[in-house]
């Protein structure tokens, strides 16, 4: 086909000249070069609760839409919740993508909980300088374990960590020792007694000791790894993710819970500010949200609710403080007890909670007896709150004549005569008329 030179000129105009662009756009920025091979790193540096399943979860899905060779999850914890870690666990060994669980940075550890995590790994790595172990069991929510009760739970966790060291070929034994024993390990120790695969600085002397390692999924598949030229991807949490990861700290959940209900309370003494109202709501909401969490300690929560109430009855019963020191004590020692969990990382602080009662104690006491105090006032709007005020009689009053009341000239009406100049005091109101007596015949408190 041949183009006559108006249409040949028309197609260059459309068709030609744009793909020249094009062109010089791939050459200058190549897209990603096809075959390298992805590794997603997921970041476990926290105590292991509920929002570390959500994550983990998150972050083995992700690798697998997205076709990764390796999911690495950095692990440095002291441990958490028993039922978040056995949920976790069941992400790892469930993965359709290869898990390689890692503990670093020097000076890290993956202890209690994070030692499950470790060995749930398809290959378990340490760094230098970091531990794992001391994975025994502890009762959660107060009370003492009976011997019988004590035994079944280490029981529990011990043949629970035999089964998942077992299938992933390490030494069960010595694994169990962490359980029974409290017994921690080195890298070295770990290593020297088969509970982790490699020893590696960082993740790229990690990955190139892995490049060609065929190992074994926990379902008995085989699979070689190809990390050459890998690329490190780092998980990003989402918004949700980053919020409740927060807001778990039972120190940061405690701080939200105390401000909110001070501006709950604000907004009850001074109806209509709306804004401490519903700041003080989400606090309160998002505190709540971040104590589910945690394990709850009753005791703690007991301790708080009768904080409350002697600040209360301090703003109304003269007690020379006695009760502010009392609310002030419970307040400390219900926040200490609040989150009942072995790991020091879920509890709240005791400079927290002294931080926190103080302030709480007394603004909460300064604020009530405002508000008793103000109850107790008397009206200063309206006709009753002119009962009991003095004026000037500007006209004779017998009965009735003018006073001057507060600048202001009222019709008022007086059983005895009372002379024009003469100082008076309002006893009653009738609408707009005054009845007055002569201030000097007006009785105490009249």
């Amino acid at each position: 086909m041949t183009l006559v030179p108006a249409a040949r000129a028309r197609y260059s105009r459309i068709g030609v000249r744009p793909v020249l662009p094009l062109f010089a756009f791939l050459i200058l920025f190549p897209g990603p070069a096809p075959g390298v091979p992805t590794v997603l790193a997921v970041d476990v540096d926290n105590v292991v609760h509920p929002v570390t399943v959500e994550i983990v979860g998150r972050a083995i899905g992700q690798a697998q839409d997205s076709g990764a060779e390796l999911v690495l999850i950095r692990l440095n914890t002291p441990g958490g919740l028993m039922d978040a870690m056995r949920q976790t666990v069941e992400k790892i060994v469930s993965s359709a993508v290869p898990v390689v669980t890692f503990v670093t940075p020097g000076g890290g550890r993956a202890a209690s909980a994070g030692f499950f995590l470790l060995q749930a790994g398809d290959v378990a790595a340490m760094a230098p300088g970091t531990n794992t172990g001391a994975a025994h069991p502890v009762v959660l929510f107060g009370g003492e374990m009976t011997a019988i009760m004590k035994q079944k739970v280490e029981n529990d966790a011990a043949a629970s960590l035999r089964s998942l060291i077992a299938r992933r070929g390490r030494n069960a034994v010595a694994g169990e020792k962490a359980v029974l024993e409290s017994k921690s390990f080195t890298e070295r120790e770990a290593l020297d007694a088969k509970l982790i695969d490699l020893v590696a600085r960082d993740e790229r002397e990690l990955l190139a000791q892995l490049d060609g390692r065929e190992i074994t999924r926990f379902d008995g598949s085989k699979r070689t790894l190809h990390l050459a030229g890998a690329t490190i991807a780092s998980y990003e949490k989402n918004a949700r993710q980053k919020v409740l990861s927060a807001i778990a700290d039972p120190n940061v959940a405690l701080l939200m819970l105390v401000l909110g209900a001070l501006a709950i309370y604000v907004e009850f003494s001074a109806p209509g500010l709306i804004l401490p109202g519903v700041a003080g709501s989400v606090l309160v909401v998002l505190g709540l949200a971040g104590i589910s969490l945690l394990p709850i300690n009753w005791t703690g929560a007991a301790l708080l609710l009768l904080a409350l109430t002697l600040f209360v009855l301090e703003a109304k019963i003269v007690s020379h403080g006695v009760l502010a020191a009392g609310g002030t004590l419970a307040m400390v020692l219900g926040a200490v007890l609040l989150i009942d969990s072995p790991v020091p990382e879920m509890r709240v602080r005791v400079s927290t909670a002294i931080a926190l009662a103080l302030p709480f104690a007394a603004i909460t006491t300064f604020l009530l007896r405002l508000v008793i105090r103000a109850r107790r006032q008397k009206a200063f709007t309206g006709s009753s709150a002119l009962v009991g005020e003095s004026g000037a009689a500007i006209t004779p009053i017998a009965p009735e004549g003018k006073v001057s009341l507060h600048g202001e000239y009222w019709n008022a009406v007086s059983p005895q005569p009372i002379g024009a100049g003469s100082r008076v005091r309002v006893t009653a109101v009738t609408g707009l008329l005054l009845t007055v007596e002569e201030e000097a015949q007006a009785k105490p408190g009249g």
